[in-house]
């Protein structure tokens, strides 16, 4: 059951037999049905999250009301706001399930005892994090500098499966584009495939 969020942290430390169950004996599993909101904006995250199974997306509402993707998550990932999370501060996002779930969480308190009991998971967690601001810069950066073809090619590099699993209007609110955009796009790139 552990197999696969062990072999994601022991990437980045080595850890004993010991070390493994303290571990996972904090963790909480939860299986959670498609569409469930984890975190709403306004709340305080709770969680940092490793996906086992499914499919998230962390979103924010603009100015217009309209509901604008940050990031998607799919297994092998965390998914967490780590700034409410971090200061216990009401979030700016949502987090949602896209598809039926299975997740792994720590709590402020289960991270906070990993961290006292098993220091070497900094390490880890810096890691993660560093991680997670070079993916953001770099689409800082696609979204400042690119085409929206581009950014469109960008992210079916950086999310292979994500187009097969998700309706076109989020990746298109991900890109900043119009659905017909991506639907547009889509069938340019097949037609040249063929």
């Amino acid at each position: 059951m552990f197999e696969n969020i062990i072999k994601n942290v022991t990437r980045f430390v080595d850890l004993n037999e010991e070390e493994m169950k303290m571990f996972t004996d904090l963790l909480t599993y939860d299986k959670v049905p498609k569409k469930t909101i984890l975190l709403r904006e306004g709340e305080v995250c709770k969680f940092e999250g490793y996906i086992q199974k499914g499919c998230l997306r962390m979103y924010c509402i603009d100015d217009k009301g309209a509901e604008v993707t940050v990031l998607f998550a799919i297994e092998d990932w965390w998914i967490s706001d780590i700034s409410s999370f971090q200061d216990q501060l009401p979030s700016k996002l949502n987090i949602e399930t896209l598809e039926d779930s299975e997740i792994f969480m720590l709590n402020p308190e289960t991270k906070e005892k990993l961290l006292q009991e098993i220091p070497k998971f900094e390490k880890a967690f810096r890691i993660l994090v560093q991680r997670n601001l070079r993916t953001l810069q770099n689409r800082l950066i696609d979204t400042i500098s690119k085409s929206a073809s581009d950014r469109y090619l960008e992210f079916i590099k950086v999310y292979p499966t994500i187009s097969q699993r998700v309706p076109q209007y989020y990746i298109a609110s991900y890109l900043g584009v119009s659905k017909e955009f991506v639907s547009t796009i889509r069938k340019r790139l097949g037609a040249r495939e063929k």
